[in-house]
């Protein structure tokens, strides 16, 4: 007589009937759900949690890539006249065509910078000044095309009426904090202005808003200004040179391939690449992200553990069950196989809940976000904390097949042990007293 290959059907048939078996039947049915429920919300827990990990570090560095150089080029220090220091570069368009020759390299464009105090209606706030050539500006993804805008790209560095400066594009929480809108007039107020005989004066300049755009992080809406290159050289003293070229490439998360070829191409220059700016950010969220892994896999662990509990007190009720299973011919390792059914069919039916329930919030974040902001009266979302300004989240395969084999091999571990004590159970023992 042939021996029966292993997780034959009729195992499963003894473990289904036992899974479904009322309490008042020696079941553990209770149990059985308790067990299913934990996992379920364990997988939930940590899929959700791992979509909005994934969705956050997306948002954040894509606002970084979308509204900042991946790279930018400047001049090596040097002592001005006046006792400062100066890195702008004179020869910046020629800076500018050799850059763009090294592969994979997209745009290339100079670029003057400062911080000036902006004022509007009795309303003051202190901005930071970009000036770009208008197409050059039209080329930064989420200026072009930002999250919300107000008035027209286009009329950039357009000339606005006699005794003003060309249109200017500022941040939506610029424009809020000075209460101002498209075709308001604000003044730019720099210390560092026009050179007299009797020493500096501020420099103040009048310039109307044509576009107002909102690119989604906080301290990029709250401080940027756009002006025309050739008017921010004038209102910067930058006659002739700029501060900075900025580079965008073609693969900005891989940025350290391109540092050694634009060094060669550039000359006698420096750079800084956007993961120079952002890395402590970026770190930190790699820390966050693997010490809330860790805290949730110990959630799973511990949901897994009813499975132990469970199947433990359906051991013990079925004990007559399995001295009998034992008399009739079933071996060690089909009463393990059996309970080992038991308790995995259980881990995988939470698991399957589980990821069912994880990816229908990471996909129905908004409007679960919206109930609970109502809920609690609002200000859950604080952008100006967060630099993001909506929760986002982003559903990747890693992360659920990560929840996925998490989940099933703890849940197929832990069931091995009460499964091995119900193999070795001595059916003389389990059948003396009945």
């Amino acid at each position: 007589m042939s021996t029966p290959a292993p997780f034959s059907r009729y195992e499963f048939m003894i473990a289904w009937r036992y899974l479904r078996a009322r309490r008042s039947d020696g079941g553990v049915s209770a149990m059985t759900w308790i067990s299913f429920i934990g996992i379920a919300l364990a997988v939930m827990a940590l899929i959700a949690t791992l979509a909005v990990r994934s969705g956050f570090r997306y948002e954040f560095v894509g606002t970084i890539l979308g509204a900042n150089p991946h790279v930018a080029v400047y001049d090596q220090a040097e002592i001005n006249d006046a006792g400062r220091v100066e890195r702008t570069l004179e020869e910046y368009d020629a800076v500018a065509e050799a850059v763009r020759g090294v592969a994979g390299v997209e745009h290339a464009a100079a670029v003057v910078r400062g911080q000036v105090l902006a004022s509007h209606a009795g309303r003051n706030s202190a901005v930071e000044v970009l000036g770009m050539a208008p197409e050059d500006l039209a080329l930064v993804p989420l200026v072009a095309e930002p999250e919300l805008a107000q008035g027209v790209l286009a009329d950039f560095g357009l000339s606005t009426g006699e005794g003003l400066g060309p249109g200017i594009a500022v941040g939506s929480g610029v424009a809020r904090e000075l209460g101002a809108g498209v075709g308001d007039r604000i003044r730019l107020i720099s210390p560092d202005g026009a050179r007299t005989p009797f020493g500096t004066s501020p420099r103040v300049s009048t310039y109307e808003i044509v576009y107002i755009f909102q690119v989604g992080r906080w301290d990029i809406d709250r401080t940027r200004v756009y002006l025309p290159f050739d008017e921010a050289q004038v209102y910067f003293n930058r006659d002739g040179v700029a501060d900075e070229v900025q580079v965008s490439v073609a693969n900005p998360e891989d940025i350290a391939q391109y540092a050694l070829p634009l060094l060669q191409a550039g000359g006698d220059v420096q750079i800084w690449t956007w993961e120079d700016s952002s890395g402590a950010f970026l770190r930190a969220l790699q820390m966050e992200d693997n010490i809330m892994f860790i805290i949730l896999s110990i959630l799973v662990l511990i949901a897994t553990m009813n499975i132990v509990s469970g199947l433990i007190m359906l051991v013990k009720n079925k004990s007559r069950d399995i001295g009998i299973l034992r008399t009739i011919g079933l071996s060690e390792g089909s009463i393990l196989r059996v309970f080992f059914i038991c308790g995995s069919a259980i881990g995988v039916a939470g698991t399957l809940m589980g990821v069912a329930l994880g990816c229908a919030f990471a996909i129905w974040i908004d409007p679960i976000f919206s109930f609970v902001n109502f809920v609690a009266g609002g200000g859950v979302w604080d952008p100006s904390v967060r630099m993001i300004s909506a929760l986002p989240a982003r559903l990747e395969l890693g992360d659920v097949l990560s929840a996925v084999v998490l989940s099933l091999g703890l849940s197929f571990v832990v069931t091995i042990f009460p499964a091995r004590r119900a193999a070795r159970m001595n059916p003389v023992e389990a059948l003396r007293y009945e």
